[in-house]
């Protein structure tokens, strides 16, 4: 039983059957900041060592898993269960979605009571009997023509849930892409100048007479995104790369590089095509 001020849910799984499942489950608990895990009855027995291997190193909630003879005794010390189901069920209990059920876990836990999750076998669930011990019904957003799933997967997307429902805002992520600032107009400025001489020294304003409408074109595609200043460094970065080849050189002679190689009698490799 966990001492925490705000407890994690417990994780229930009533009679599994495959010690792989088990550890894919307890992986899945890890990667959301769950430990505990109780099994009721587990058709194979405990310890599994099919189960330690699944886990892949989450082995702290291997470590800790309690075995139960019955489900009764598995949630004895819990004051809110939810139990997770695909299927309707001819019972008065509550129905909620994940997020929901997450966020009254959340709740639950900041309160200090001890809550628990549990999931059925895989092959038909959970009884309604053992569903009665709930206090509500949990239910997935699934695809009504194929609503089954793994039982690693439902526990998956309940640890998920559980994880994002503490964030100060859901949408946070472990960390997140540079803070970049839009770039100065003149960053802007200089790299189409830049542009224009490097597309008129290539012939691309063809004809002549349209150079001003293609470049207004041009200049459209390069302001409209909002480029930030380390953006328009790349950019210029390859103008750069085009101002090593001479105006006058034959289209595609290549980089620089490639005429040394030949001025010294060095025979072209596959790459050079």
């Amino acid at each position: 039983m966990s001492d925490q001020p705000n407890p994690a849910p417990v994780i229930i799984l009533v009679e599994p059957q495959l010690g792989e499942n088990i550890g894919m489950v307890a992986r899945a608990m890890a990667n959301f900041g769950l430990s505990e895990l109780r099994l009721v009855n587990p058709r194979d027995g405990w310890p599994n060592e099919k189960a330690r291997a699944a886990a892949s190193r989450a082995d702290h909630v291997i470590d800790g898993v309690a075995v139960f003879d019955t489900l009764r005794e598995a949630v004895a010390d819990l004051q809110y269960v939810g139990a997770t189901t695909a299927r309707p069920r001819d019972n008065f209990k509550p129905v909620v979605g994940p997020v929901e059920a997450a966020r009254k876990l959340r709740d639950a836990s900041r309160d200090g009571r001890r809550t628990g999750l549990m999931f059925g076998r895989e092959r038909f669930g959970l009884y309604n009997e053992e569903i009665g011990l709930a206090d509500e019904i949990v239910t997935f957003p699934v695809n009504p023509e194929f609503s089954s799933l793994n039982i690693a997967q439902a526990v998956l997307l309940m640890s998920y849930e559980w994880l994002k429902s503490g964030l100060e805002r859901e949408t946070d992520t472990n960390f997140a892409g540079p803070d970049l600032a839009p770039a100065d107009k003149r960053h802007i400025h200089g790299f189409l100048e830049h542009l224009d001489a490097a597309l008129s020294a290539r012939g691309y304003f063809r004809p002549a007479a349209k150079k001003p409408k293609m470049l207004d074109n041009v200049r459209a595609v390069f302001t409209r995104p909002g480029f930030t200043e380390p953006e328009v460094k790349v950019l210029r970065g390859v103008l750069a790369s085009l101002d090593y080849f001479s105006p006058n050189e034959p289209r595609g002679s290549g980089y620089p590089g490639r005429k040394r190689k030949a001025d010294l009698g060095i025979d072209r490799d596959a790459s050079d095509d």
